[in-house]
């Protein structure tokens, strides 16, 4: 389904993949992982949610903005990217501090930008801001070693601006100060009940943020990432934010 929202389009195609359309610029955001765009499960993933079965390949984007090695997908990047598209990327994704077999940023054939944390910059006319995105040392999301799953420094959420609507995915990261004083019109949070901030959490910063509208993603990809939309749902609209759900 294709959300349309203040002159822009937003369409959820599974796990973190966001794909949005201005006037004459398409970005995708962390498109990939978990047959969200082949249609085929990894060995082992128990799908509950996304994706229907498809073969999704347009290569129409102009952007492509990567939040962090989870997320960092080379073969979702190549099926999206138009020739001539710009990767932006988080400087932090390390290929060889993860299990898959990964090409390198530098292997893939667009122009990459690398961004930190907090960053601005503008590509191919859209200006981009990066977030800070991180698991709290104290907080629910940590690992059986006591250390963050998403450490600060593994990778940054983007605040983008296409025909003036300002859109923010969190990427993945527990609500963090400085998060409710963004100006965002287009708000997509995870609504994941592990590993980022869960359901809850993010009805409350949205309430706090006051987006002109809330799309949710990144949960329902598997087991772990389960989490109750339609609760979400009428937990924001309680707080007289609006939002939508893309199934």
């Amino acid at each position: 389904m294709t959300i349309r929202h203040d002159g822009i389009t937003a369409e959820w195609l599974g796990y973190a993949t966001l794909r949005l359309e201005g006037d004459d610029t398409v970005v995708y955001l962390d498109p990939g992982r978990y047959g969200v765009l082949t249609g085929e499960w990894e060995p082992d993933t128990p799908g509950v949610g996304h994706p229907e079965t498809r073969d999704y390949a347009p290569k129409d984007g102009d952007v492509v903005c990567v939040t962090h090695v989870h997320h960092y997908d080379p073969d979702g990047i190549r099926r999206v990217a138009a020739d001539d598209a710009t990767v932006v990327a988080f400087d932090g994704i390390d290929v060889h501090a993860s299990d898959r077999d990964l090409d390198r940023l530098s292997d893939l054939d667009y122009e990459v930008r690398k961004v930190g944390m907090e960053d601005e910059l503008l590509v191919d006319g859209v200006p981009i801001w990066t977030v800070p995105a991180y698991n709290h040392e104290d907080g629910p999301n940590v690992g059986a070693d006591g250390e963050p799953i998403h450490p600060r420094g593994i990778g940054c959420g983007f605040l983008l601006a296409i025909d003036d609507t300002r859109v923010f995915w969190t990427g993945d990261t527990d609500v963090l100060e400085g998060h409710a004083e963004l100006d965002v019109s287009l708000f997509v949070p995870s609504i994941s009940q592990n590993f980022t901030m869960d359901r809850h959490e993010a009805a409350e910063l949205a309430e706090a943020m006051d987006p002109d509208l809330v799309l949710p993603m990144h949960y329902n990809t598997f087991e772990a990432l389960e989490a109750d939309d339609e609760a979400f749902a009428a937990d924001v609209a309680s707080r007289r934010v609006p939002v939508v759900l893309d199934r």
